[in-house]
C-alpha cells in the first residue's frame, strides 16, 4: 500500500509546494534549479593517518553543478597536486598516499563551492585534522610510600592525543583495578584513594590510554605502592582531593554534556551528595556516576546554569565545594532559511534567525560573496535577518547564504531563490490504486509543480465540489487525508491543479477492505504426556485479500511435519511430549494488516491414576555465594514436581533481631530459575528458605539456608509516615516510622509561609514534640535518617499542624420567624476556628412552658450554617445555644432567644381583639409577608366599634395582662372615610377608617358566608412604600393600634382565599402625636418620698398603740356634734371599732352610726373644753358628745382627716 505522510512545511506556499514537489520525484527536465548542497563532511573532521583522506561534498541542481574548493581561504588548485583528485559528477575530494606523502601536510580548513547558471552554493568550513597517538614519555617512578588511613592520588598524565584517549587502570595481569566508594578514577584519569588500607599495597598500578583511531593502547610505567601500618589508625574529617579550594567554575556549551566531579578524602570514607543552590536538581536530566562522585547532565540548557554544591561528610564532619556553571551557546537556528520559488512579479522573503550566547552576528552572502559587495538589485531589500523580494523578474535567480556566528561557533545555510514561469504539471504516477483497511487513516498523494503557485482541488468520482473539511483534509503539498476510511469512501479521486498558465490533473483509485481478525483464538491448556492437544485459530478477512496463517512456538517458527498438523482453523499436536510445552502463537497476515493470538501449553506427566498429580516437593541444598554488602546469591536444587510443572519459586527470609522466628516473603522467581541474586537491607542477619509452586499448590518450605549478615551502610530509605499533629493546643508532635536499627534521625521544622530559619533536632526515637506553638498553625517538616556510615536522603516536605483548641463563637447568630409554625436560624463560621471545624452543636429548649422540658441537641455538619425548627405551638418561644466544634470539643456558646410572634412589624401594628384571653393575645414577627395568611384566629361575630376596648400586651412575658377601661374620648375625632364599591356575588365594599393619633377603627362590609373566609388588611406607608399585611378572621369592625402618629397610609381589605376580591384603596392620615404630661406617679423621687412618709406613719401608729396599752392620755378633738350611734359595734374579739365618717381613715378611731351620731373614745379629753353630756357604755368606757372650740373650727375648716397629719400626730405625742 502506498502511503505518503505530509512533510513539514514552512515559509510561503509557493516555496513549500515547489520544494515538496521536487523532493517527491525528480524535477522535470526543463525546470532549472540552482545548486543545493546535499551532503558534506563534518565541520571538525579527524582522519586516520593510515588511510586515504576523503572530504565529501555532494550537490544537486539543473543544470548539474560544477565544484571548486578553497583551502585556508584560498583557491585550492586540485590539478597541480597529483595526490588530490575529485570524483566524477561530484565535489568529493580524495587524497591518496599510495605513492607517499604525509597526511599532516594536508591539514587545514576546506570549503566546497557548487555552481551552475543560477547560482553558487557553499559547504561548511571543514577543519581537517589528522589523528595522533603520541607515545608515553619515558620516566622512572619511585615507589609511593603512604601511611594507612591517609589519602593518595596516583597521577596518570596521558599524552595529548587527537581525539583524547580513553583512560583506564589495570594491574600486571591486565585485570582492572577494583573501584568503589573509597578508590576511584577521576575525570582526568588519576586514581584517587580516599584513604589507604593495607590491602592496597601492590607493585603494578598501571595507567592505560586507548586511542580510538589507531586502535592502540599505551601503558604508563607501573606504580609501586607501599603502605605503612600502625596499631591505631586515626580517623579524619573530609577534605577534597578534587577539585581544590572552596569553589570553582566551569563553562559548558548548550546541548553538550556537563560533568562535575568531587572526590574527597577522609576516614571513614566520606559520602558525596549534590545540591543546586536555589532549586532542586532536575531528576529527569541528572545522573550520578562513579559512586556519586560525578554529576552528569546530558544536553545541558541555559536553565541548568547556576551554583552546584557537592558535600562530603562522614562521622567526624562535612565539607562543601561550590561549582559555578556557566552555559554558553554556539549559534543555533530559530528560523532557518529555506528555498524559495517565485513566479515573475511575485513577492517573497528569506528569513534567517539564530540565537546563541553571546548573541550571534548575522551575515548575508549571495552566490558565496558578501551581499554588500554584490551588484545592486532594486527588487531586493536586506533588513537585518530578513531579505525581502518585490516583483522579482526572470534572470534574478541566485543562491543566498546566511552565516550566524559568535565566539563559540557558526552556522551556514544555503537557500536558493528561483524565478520560474511554468504551467502546472503532475509529478506522480498516473491512476494509482490505493488499498486501505476499514476505519484506518489513509493519504492520497498528488505531487504537483507550477509557477506561479497552482490551486489544487480534489474531487470524488468527478462530481461535486472540492473535498476539504469534515473527515477530509488537503495538505499544501497536494496530499488528501481521509481520517477514517469507510466502505462508502471507495471510488476514484481526482486532483486538479489550476493556475493562470493552465491546468493539470491526476487520478487515484481507493478501495476499502475489511480488517483481518482472529474470531476464535487459541486458549491456554494443559495436556497429559502422549495425549493430543488442539489450538484453534479461526480467521475472518476480506475475500479479495489473500491471507497466510503461520504458527510459532516461543516466538520461533514452528516446523510442521508428520506429527504437527495444521488445517484452516487449528493446529493439532498429537502424542504430546515434554518438548511441546511452550507458548504457541497464531499469526494471520494480509497485504494490508495482520492479527495474532497466543496460548500456552503445559505438558503434564502420565497420570495413572489421576489423583497422583500433587504438590511439589520442597527445594533442597540451599547455598549462598557471591556475598556483597547488600546482596547475596541463593542457589537451590528443585524437588520433584509430582507431575505438575513448577511455575514459580517463593523465597522467604527470617531475621533474628526485630521479629525472630517470623518468616516473611522476600520475592518470587520464575519456575525455570534455581539461582538468584537477593537484594538485601543493611544490618540484618538473614536466613532463607524456598517454596516451590505448581498448578496444584505450594510445596513445604525447604530447610533454612546458613545465616548471612549484611554489613552496615548509610541509610538509603526515607522514614515513612512522617506527620505533624498537635496533642495539645500549644504543641506539635512530629512522628514517623523507624526504618532500621541503630539509626538517628535529623528532624527539621519551620512555620509555613513565614520567613524564618529551620529549627532542627537529632533524636533516636520515632517522635519529637515541639512546644510553645501557636494554635493550629501549619509547619513544614522534613526528616533524614543517619547512622555511623553516613546520612540517608532527605524526605520531601510535609505539612503538619500544631494543636487545635476550642473554636470561637460563630460570627453572628440570627433568629427569624418566616412562618407561623417555624423558626429559621442562620449563623456564620467562627472568625478563629482554632482547628479543623467538624461541625456545630445546637441546643434549644422552650422558655415559656409550664413544665420543664429536656433540652434538644442537634449536631450539624461544618458546611451547614442554617437550621429550621418546626414549632409544635405558635406561642412557644425557645432559647438557643449554638457553638462550633473542633476535635478538641465545643467552643464558645452563642445564646439567643427566639423573638416575639408579630403579625407584622410589632412597632407598627397591633390587632386588638377584646374577646381573646390574655394568654391568646400573641405578638408574632413575620419576615415574609407571603406567609402572613397562615394566622387562623377563631372567628368572632361583628361588634360595634364602641365595645372595643384597648388591650395592653406586655412584650416581655408570655402571659400578657389585659386592662379594660371605659373612657369617653375627649379629643375631636376625624370623620370616617367611606368608600362605596359595586357589589358582586362575593365582594367587599364600604371600607371606612376612623383614624386617631396612634390607632384607627376599620370597618367594611362583605357578603361572604360567616366563617368562610379570612380577610387581610394591607397597609402601605406612604413615606417609604412599606407594605404590611394584617390577616384577621373576626368580623369587622376592627381596631388597629400602634400606628405611626401623623403618618399617611393607604389601606385596602381583600379576601385571603380569593385575592382578587378586594375593596378599593382608602387613603387616611393619623393625627399628630400629643405631648403627654409627665405622670408624677411614675417618677422615682415621688415614689421614694411616699415610701418615707408611709414609714413614718407606721412608726407613729406603733408608738400610739404602745401608749394606749399603758393607759396614757391622748388629746381628743371633737370634730362635729353628731348623735351617738345607738348600736355599739364590736370586733370579733370584743373590742370596739371606731370609724370616721370621712374616707374610713384608720387613725381616726371612730365610726359614724346610721343616724349620724358620733361615738368617741374616752381617751384623754383634757384639752378639748366643754363637752356634751357623757355617758358610759356597758364596759364602763365614757362616751360623750364633744364640741370643739370655735377658733379650732375656723382654723381647721372642713379637713376630714387631721389625725393623719404628721404634725398633729407629733403634737399628740408631746
Amino acid at each position: 500500500v502506498a502511503k505518503a505522510l505530509p512533510p513539514s512545511l514552512t515559509l510561503t506556499e509557493t516555496a513549500c509546494v515547489c520544494v515538496c514537489a521536487l523532493s517527491v520525484t525528480s524535477s522535470p527536465p526543463t525546470v532549472k534549479q540552482p545548486p543545493t548542497i546535499v551532503s558534506q563532511s563534518a565541520k571538525d573532521y579527524i582522519v586516520d593517518p593510515r588511510d586515504n583522506i576523503y572530504i565529501e561534498c555532494e550537490a544537486k541542481g539543473n543544470p548539474l553543478p560544477t565544484f571548486s574548493w578553497r583551502r585556508n581561504g584560498k583557491f585550492f588548485n586540485i590539478g597541480k597536486d597529483p595526490r588530490v583528485s575529485m570524483r566524477k559528477r561530484s565535489g568529493t575530494l580524495e587524497i591518496s598516499f599510495r605513492s607517499g606523502g604525509r597526511p599532516e601536510d594536508y591539514e587545514g580548513e576546506y570549503q566546497c563551492f557548487a555552481s551552475n547558471d543560477l547560482g553558487v552554493a557553499l559547504s561548511n568550513k571543514i577543519l581537517l585534522r589528522v589523528s595522533k597517538a603520541p607515545l608515553w614519555p619515558k620516566e622512572v617512578l619511585k615507589p609511593v610510600v603512604v601511611s594507612e588511613g591517609s589519602p593518595l592520588v596516583l597521577p596518570c598524565n596521558p599524552p595529548p592525543g587527537l581525539p583524547p584517549p580513553f583512560i583506564f587502570w589495570m594491574n600486571s595481569v591486565m585485570t582492572p583495578i577494583p573501584q568503589d566508594k573509597r578508590v576511584s578514577m577521576g575525570l582526568n584519569g588519576d586514581l584517587y584513594f580516599s584513604n589507604v588500607v593495607t590491602q592496597d599495597a601492590h607493585t603494578d598500578y598501571t595507567c592505560n590510554a586507548r586511542f580510538l583511531f589507531t586502535h592502540t593502547i599505551q601503558q604508563k610505567n607501573p606504580f609501586t605502592l607501599k603502605v605503612q601500618t600502625s596499631r591505631k589508625v586515626a580517623q579524619s574529617t573530609p577534605t577534597f582531593l578534587s577539585p581544590s579550594g572552596g569553589e570553582s567554575s566551569k563553562m559548558v556549551l548548550r546541548d553538550e554534556q556537563l560533568l562535575l566531579e568531587c572526590i574527597a578524602a577522609g576516614l571513614p570514607t566520606p559520602t558525596i551528595k549534590w545540591f543546586k543552590k536555589g532549586r532542586e536538581l532536575p531528576s529527569q536530566k541528572v545522573k550520578f556516576e562513579n559512586y556519586n562522585k560525578t554529576l552528569k547532565i546530558i544536553h545541558i540548557s541555559e536553565e541548568d546554569a547556576g551554583e552546584y554544591v557537592c558535600m562530603a561528610n562522614n562521622q567526624l564532619g562535612s565539607i562543601r565545594h561550590s561549582i559555578f556553571v556557566q552555559v554558553k551557546a554556539a549559534p543555533y537556528w530559530l528560523d532557518k532559511p529555506t528555498d524559495l520559488v517565485l513566479a515573475p512579479d511575485e513577492n517573497g522573503r528569506l528569513v534567517c534567525r539564530a540565537n546563541g550566547n553571546p548573541k550571534p552576528n548575522i551575515q548575508w552572502l549571495v552566490n558565496g560573496e558578501p551581499i554588500d559587495s554584490s551588484p545592486i538589485n532594486p527588487n531586493r531589500q536586506v533588513l537585518g535577518d530578513t531579505i525581502i523580494f518585490r516583483s522579482v523578474q526572470m534572470g534574478s535567480s541566485a543562491v543566498y547564504q546566511c552565516n550566524a556566528s559568535n565566539e563559540h561557533g557558526y552556522l551556514l545555510a544555503n537557500a536558493f531563490v528561483s524565478v520560474l514561469d511554468m504551467p502546472p504539471r503532475m509529478l506522480g504516477p498516473k491512476n494509482r490504486l490505493i488499498k486501505v483497511i476499514e476505519n484506518n487513516r489513509t493519504f492520497l498523494d498528488c505531487p504537483f509543480f507550477g509557477s506561479p503557485l497552482p490551486e489544487l482541488r480534489w474531487f470524488k468520482n468527478g462530481q461535486g465540489s472540492g473535498l476539504d473539511g469534515g473527515q477530509y483534509r488537503v495538505y499544501i503539498n497536494g496530499t488528501l487525508e481521509i481520517k477514517r476510511a469507510r466502505p462508502e469512501d471507495e471510488g476514484t479521486y481526482t486532483c486538479v491543479a489550476n493556475s493562470i498558465l493552465g491546468k493539470a490533473e491526476n487520478q487515484v483509485r481507493l478501495e476499502v477492505k475489511e480488517p483481518t481478525r482472529i474470531v476464535r483464538a487459541p486458549e491456554h491448556q494443559s495436556a497429559i504426556r502422549s495425549s493430543t492437544s488442539r489450538f484453534d485459530c479461526k480467521v475472518k478477512s476480506d475475500p479479495s485479500l489473500p491471507i497466510t496463517v503461520t504458527w510459532t512456538k516461543d516466538d520461533k517458527p514452528l516446523t510442521l511435519g508428520w506429527r504437527l498438523k495444521k488445517d484452516e482453523e487449528s493446529l493439532i499436536i498429537p502424542s504430546v511430549k515434554d518438548s511441546d510445552q511452550g507458548m504457541y502463537t497464531c499469526t494471520v497476515k494480509s497485504d494490508l494488516d495482520q492479527d495474532s493470538a497466543s496460548a500456552r501449553l503445559i505438558v503434564l506427566g502420565q497420570v495413572i491414576p489421576l489423583f497422583s498429580v500433587g504438590h511439589p516437593d520442597p527445594p533442597m541444598d540451599l547455598d549462598l555465594s557471591d556475598p556483597a554488602a547488600r546482596s547475596v546469591r541463593l542457589t537451590w536444587i528443585p524437588g520433584n514436581d509430582n507431575r505438575s510443572p513448577i511455575t514459580e519459586f517463593l523465597v522467604q527470609f527470617e531475621e533474628d533481631h526485630w521479629e525472630p522466628g517470623r518468616w516473611q516473603n522476600l520475592s518470587t522467581y520464575p519456575g525455570h530459575l534455581n539461582s538468584v541474586i537477593l537484594q538485601l537491607a543493611p544490618f540484618v542477619n538473614y536466613q532463607f528458605r524456598v517454596i516451590a509452586i505448581n498448578s496444584v499448590g505450594q510445596s513445604p518450605p525447604s530447610r533454612p539456608s546458613p545465616r548471612y549478615k549484611t554489613s552496615g551502610a548509610a541509610p538509603d530509605a526515607i522514614p515513612r509516615d512522617l506527620r505533624g499533629w498537635g496533642s495539645k493546643k500549644d504543641n506539635m508532635e512530629i512522628t514517623w516510622e523507624r526504618n532500621g536499627p541503630n539509626l538517628h534521625y535529623n528532624v527539621w521544622w519551620r512555620r509555613k509561609d513565614v520567613e524564618e530559619d529551620w529549627s532542627n533536632v537529632t533524636t533516636v526515637g520515632s517522635k519529637h514534640v515541639v512546644y510553645n506553638t501557636e494554635i493550629y498553625v501549619p509547619y513544614e517538616i522534613k526528616i533524614q535518617a543517619r547512622n555511623e556510615f553516613g546520612t540517608g536522603p532527605e524526605s520531601n516536605m510535609v505539612i503538619g499542624y500544631s494543636g487545635e483548641d476550642i473554636p470561637d463563637a460563630p460570627r453572628f447568630f440570627k433568629i427569624n420567624r418566616r412562618s407561623f409554625d417555624s423558626i429559621y436560624l442562620e449563623w456564620d463560621k467562627p472568625l478563629e476556628p482554632n482547628g479543623i471545624l467538624i461541625g456545630y452543636q445546637l441546643k434549644y429548649h422552650p422558655v415559656n412552658g409550664s413544665r420543664v422540658v429536656q433540652p434538644q441537641l442537634e449536631t450539624l455538619l461544618p458546611n451547614v450554617t442554617d437550621f429550621t425548627l418546626r414549632l409544635p405551638d405558635r406561642s412557644t418561644r425557645y432559647k438557643f445555644y449554638l457553638s462550633a466544634l473542633t476535635q478538641v470539643g465545643a467552643g464558645e456558646v452563642y445564646a439567643e432567644e427566639s423573638p416575639l410572634f408579630c403579625v407584622s412589624t410589632c412597632s407598627h401594628f397591633l390587632i386588638i381583639n377584646p374577646l381573646l384571653s390574655p394568654a391568646s393575645s400573641l405578638v408574632v414577627e413575620l419576615t415574609d409577608a407571603s406567609v402572613a395568611s397562615a394566622l387562623t384566629p377563631t372567628p368572632i361575630a361583628p361588634l360595634p366599634p364602641t365595645t372595643i376596648a384597648p388591650t395592653t400586651i406586655s412584650p416581655s412575658t408570655t402571659t400578657t395582662p389585659t386592662t379594660t377601661t371605659t373612657t369617653e374620648m375627649t379629643t375631636p375625632t376625624t370623620p370616617p372615610v367611606l368608600v362605596t364599591t359595586k357589589r358582586t356575588d362575593q365582594n367587599i365594599w364600604n371600607l371606612t377608617v376612623e383614624p386617631n393619633s396612634n390607632y384607627a377603627n376599620v370597618s367594611w362590609r362583605h357578603n361572604f358566608p360567616a366563617g368562610s373566609s379570612e380577610f387581610v388588611l394591607e397597609f402601605t406607608l406612604d413615606s417609604d412604600k412599606t407594605v404590611k399585611v394584617v390577616p384577621v378572621k373576626q368580623q369587622p369592625p376592627i381596631k388597629v393600634a400602634d400606628l405611626i402618629a401623623g403618618a399617611k397610609y393607604h389601606l385596602r381589605v381583600y379576601s385571603h382565599e380569593l385575592n382578587s376580591v378586594s375593596s378599593k384603596s382608602v387613603t387616611f392620615k393619623t393625627k399628630a402625636a400629643y405631648i403627654d404630661q409627665v405622670d408624677i406617679a411614675t417618677q422615682g423621687w415621688f415614689i421614694g418620698l411616699m415610701c418615707a412618709i408611709a414609714l413614718i406613719i407606721l412608726i407613729l401608729l406603733i408608738v400610739c398603740f404602745i401608749k394606749r396599752s399603758r393607759g396614757g392620755k391622748y388629746p381628743v378633738r371633737d370634730k362635729k356634734d353628731l348623735p351617738l350611734d345607738p348600736v355599739d359595734h364590736k370586733d370579733q374579739d370584743g373590742s370596739f371599732d371606731y370609724h370616721s365618717d370621712e374616707d374610713n381613715k384608720p387613725l381616726q378611731g371612730s365610726q359614724t352610726s346610721l343616724d349620724g351620731n358620733v361615738k368617741e373614745s374616752d381617751d384623754s379629753l383634757v384639752d378639748y373644753g366643754e363637752g356634751g353630756d357623757g355617758q358610759f357604755n356597758e364596759d364602763g368606757s365614757f362616751i360623750g358628745q364633744y364640741t370643739v372650740k370655735k377658733d379650732k373650727d375656723e382654723t381647721e375648716g372642713n379637713e376630714s382627716s387631721e389625725a393623719t397629719s404628721p404634725v398633729n400626730a407629733i403634737y399628740s405625742l408631746a
